[in-house]
């Protein structure tokens, strides 16, 4: 598994990155269950593979907890490493407040057993108002303080809209960006995003390369895409990325994730994964052969873009 740099951070990191959204036990979002030693067992796992960056929050539930678990098991994170983690409001609660963001590290650096985070994402800015949380006493503020302090080494953003993004990239105080479900065989809207994280020197980080489903499952099975219903044009793109696939004897999901892993300017793709299986299956689908005349079908079909997926409101 070939490291790319992430941005100016100094830290190398493989172009996949493993996602412990599912680790945290989710089942309203995930439809399934994940018990505290499959958790376990997932992160050793991804501490033993070719793999070495981690991605969690301190709102994915129990993740971050049972990810300290298997690092004490390790006698902490191996060297060469990197975990990043991203401040939120307590569950419950919209409050992000400066404040609430030093709270929110130290619940992080207590459950995962470190004394400081190598980088640290805001999450979910959308949900939050630009103004306060770049103003005085906000987010934003207490973040930079933070990495002035020693306790976080790099910050960053992790977010959806493009356009709000791109407001917080322009703020020249973060190292990193991660975007999610803008940058797949769906919808390539991140693209403006890229050009800027890349001219500015930061590190872009792509989540959610499956689409949240349908770019594995197929439409049929999965018709939401980013959490919300797919136009019928865009599910039917997808069958015809599928047809295109099989014809190659290709997997969808293979073609999916490369699509992403394909593109120079992403450093790490984010990928879900919640048993040790799903690890090895995520390495295979890496290594899958992808002739040149289905990347040119794929591309083509890929080209309308986000049409007929709603955004959500930045």
């Amino acid at each position: 598994m070939q490291t790319r740099p992430l941005g100016s951070t100094g830290l190398d990191v493989t172009s996949i990155c493993h996602g412990t959204s599912p680790l945290g036990n989710f089942p309203a979002q995930y439809g399934y269950e994940v018990s505290e030693q499959q958790a376990v067992s997932t992160i050793l796992r991804v501490l033993d593979s070719p793999l070495n960056f981690i991605d969690t929050s301190n709102n994915y539930f129990d993740a971050e907890r049972r990810i300290g678990i298997a690092l004490r098991e390790r006698g902490g994170l191996p060297n060469g490493f990197v975990l990043a983690t991203k401040v939120d409001p307590q569950h419950g609660s919209t409050d992000l407040s400066g404040k609430r963001a030093r709270a929110s590290v130290q619940e992080s650096l207590e459950r995962l057993g470190l004394d400081r985070l190598q980088l640290v994402y805001i999450h979910d800015p959308e949900v939050h108002d630009f103004d306060e949380a770049s103003g005085p006493g906000g987010v934003v503020e207490a973040m930079v303080d933070m990495q002035h302090e020693g306790l976080i080494d790099n910050i960053g953003v992790a977010g959806g809209p493009i356009d709000l993004m791109k407001r917080y990239v322009d703020l020249d105080v973060f190292q990193a960006v991660i975007s999610h479900n803008r940058f797949t065989l769906v919808d390539q809207s991140a693209r403006p995003l890229i050009d800027q994280v890349a001219d500015k020197g930061m590190g872009f980080v792509n989540g959610a390369p499956y689409g949240g489903g349908m770019l594995v499952k197929g439409p049929d099975v999965h018709p939401n895409y980013c959490y919300s219903p797919a136009s019928e044009e865009t599910r039917d793109r997808v069958r015809a990325m599928e047809r295109a696939c099989a014809e190659h004897a290709v997997p969808l999901a293979a073609a999916a994730l490369q699509f992403s892993l394909r593109e120079p300017r992403i450093a790490s793709t984010i990928v879900g994964m919640s048993t040790p299986e799903r690890v090895e299956q995520t390495l295979e689908l890496a290594s899958v052969e992808i002739p040149a005349d289905l990347w040119s079908s794929l591309d083509e079909l890929a080209e309308p873009g986000r049409h007929g997926i709603p955004e959500m409101a930045s």
